[in-house]
């Protein structure tokens, strides 16, 4: 039997409140792992250090239960090393990289006790993340907000149990208790939960967000290549559905310049980015707001620890 998200990290529930670039903060984590669940926070939420450490600090004054963070692995986080540093002084309980490979994370937490969660969308990557030592495996799947996988959950947790000998942990596409209790049928040892906290009393973003997340459905969600130069769900708003959910002409020839591609891609990146985060915190025309198809789950805005007896009870 492969261990439970339970057992590895002593916790009463198997939920992660996901980490969302943007959303997460201090007071949603606090809550969280005051209801009885895990919670991990984007090391990039935080602009410096300074701040990094503080949130850290800050969780740790309220309660002693395990929390994580979310590292992004790959040469475009130029702050890794730094952010990893971090996470090693602080002794967070564990660590979920995404966009690259772990190698290095891994090796540096192992041996300390930090447990190293993998983000993955296929059997390939969960492979070989397994053979550097990961602790579970993260897989993100088709009904997951951001960005998402190819594979429903129905068919990526089987095959991942099949092919793997560490735990599965699924992530998107859930935000009810009988969502959550059809994926650990499946032999999810957890699940990872995010669109729902959005709207949550805690959540720093504007109320036209919040206020969104329970107008739509899940039928609003539409996966767009124009905003950041790679697939992610976002609600179906009017200035979406005006400004289209694939990369103009122009982009894409910017993108197939072998020359240009790299730098392409950072600048549609940077641009949208900066339209996602002023879209999360202030009133603006340029509506696109980043969610996966669970907000068909919220009905009104609760507070984190309503939503997490939600999904229990």
């Amino acid at each position: 039997m492969k261990k439970q998200l339970t057992d590895i990290l002593n916790i009463e529930f198997p939920i992660i409140m996901a980490p969302m670039f943007l959303v997460s903060n201090t007071d949603m984590i606090i809550a969280a792992l005051k209801s009885g669940i895990t919670a991990a926070v984007p090391a990039l939420n935080y602009r410096t250090d300074i701040m990094f450490r503080t949130a850290i600090d800050n969780v740790r004054k309220e309660t002693k239960k395990p929390f994580g963070v979310n590292l992004i692995v790959n040469k475009s986080n130029i702050k890794l090393d730094a952010q990893l540093k971090t996470c090693i002084d602080k002794k967070v309980d564990f660590i979920i990289t995404s966009l690259g490979s772990p190698k290095d994370v891994i090796a540096k937490c192992k041996h300390i006790g930090i447990k190293v969660f993998c983000d993955v969308t296929d059997v390939k990557y969960a492979k070989k993340v397994e053979e550097l030592g990961a602790d579970a495996i993260i897989a993100v799947n088709k009904e997951a907000g951001g960005h998402s996988g190819n594979i429903s959950y129905k068919k990526l947790i089987p095959l991942l149990n099949k092919e793997c000998n560490i735990p599965v942990i699924s992530a998107g596409g859930v935000g009810s208790k009988q969502q959550i209790d059809d994926v650990l049928k499946l032999g999810a040892a957890g699940v990872s939960v995010g669109s729902v906290f959005i709207a949550s009393y805690e959540s720093g973003v504007s109320d036209d967000y919040k206020n969104a997340i329970v107008k739509y459905g899940a039928n609003d969600i539409v996966l767009t290549s124009k905003i950041s130069g790679t697939p992610i769900t976002v609600i179906n708003t009017d200035y979406v559905q005006k400004i289209g959910t694939e990369t103009s002409w122009f982009q894409n020839m910017l993108l197939k310049n072998k020359w240009l591609k790299k730098y392409a891609k950072i600048l549609i990146a940077l641009n949208g980015m900066n339209d996602i985060k002023k879209s999360a915190f202030k009133a603006t025309y340029k509506t696109i707001w980043v969610a996966g198809i669970s907000i068909e789950n919220v009905k009104k805005i609760k507070s984190v620890k309503e939503i997490v007896e939600s999904l229990t009870s």
